[in-house]
């Protein structure tokens, strides 16, 4: 088995995520940061995970007064994410963004952010103090999401204020929640396009792993990055 080399975006809780790549065999990762300005160590990644975080600034949707409903932002972050996006793009990497990572890729393709779901009138989607919510979802049928998991509904975690409003072009949700927020996005024609799956909810720690909304994502991930080893 070839090693690949998968980019994880710095933030906070940067080693669940490293860990949850390092427990598969011939994986090794690299933190891509704003701190260290490495854009360049993206030539080394065969795939990509845009991980979850500071909320994204408002004006990135042209929406600066939605800032009062933000919470901590890191404007650093923001830009430098947004040129990761833009070289996997030109590039064809695989992308998996999870929970922040859904919310920039959906800004990255022209879409806008509802910046406090309560606020917004739906229910509250954040975290409790000590661990994460779970909820169910909806997954539409048609979607690669379904063709991943195999199944039309499931329980997830949940621990974000923010969500999607209008959908980024040649994006198409695949998920919902019970009250409408937008749990999961893919691309709307997947010809000639890399892999590139949006998940609101955090897969790399979920209570359990082998739920296929965690175990699955990761493998659907991992089979298309070693597809684009291959074939580079």
């Amino acid at each position: 088995m070839r090693e690949i080399t998968i980019g994880i975006t710095d933030c906070g809780s940067y080693p669940n995520y490293e860990r949850w790549m390092l427990n598969e065999r011939g994986v090794k990762t690299i933190r891509l940061s704003p701190k260290e300005n490495n854009l360049n160590d993206l030539v080394q990644c065969d795939g990509v995970i845009l991980s979850g975080g500071e909320d994204m600034h408002p004006r990135y949707y042209n929406k600066p007064d939605y800032l009062q409903y933000c919470d901590a932002i890191d404007e650093q972050r923001d830009q430098f994410e947004w040129g990761v996006l833009t070289y996997t793009e030109k590039n064809n990497l695989p992308v998996l963004g999870i929970c922040r990572g859904l919310q920039v890729a959906n800004v990255f393709f022209g879409g806008t952010l509802i910046p406090d779901i309560p606020t917004f009138g739906k229910y509250n989607h954040a975290k409790f103090p000590d661990e994460d919510r779970y909820h169910t979802i909806q997954v539409d049928p048609n979607s690669t999401l379904y063709k991943i998991s195999e199944k039309d509904t499931g329980t997830i975690n949940s621990a974000h204020h923010q969500s999607c409003d209008l959908v980024g072009k040649d994006l198409v949700v695949n998920a919902i929640s019970p009250d409408g927020v937008i749990e999961g996005m893919e691309r709307k024609n997947t010809r000639d396009k890399a892999y590139l799956l949006l998940v609101q909810w955090h897969p790399e720690r979920m209570k359990d792993q082998d739920n296929v909304f965690s175990k699955a994502i990761k493998g659907s991930f991992l089979t298309a990055v070693r597809a684009h080893n291959i074939v580079v």
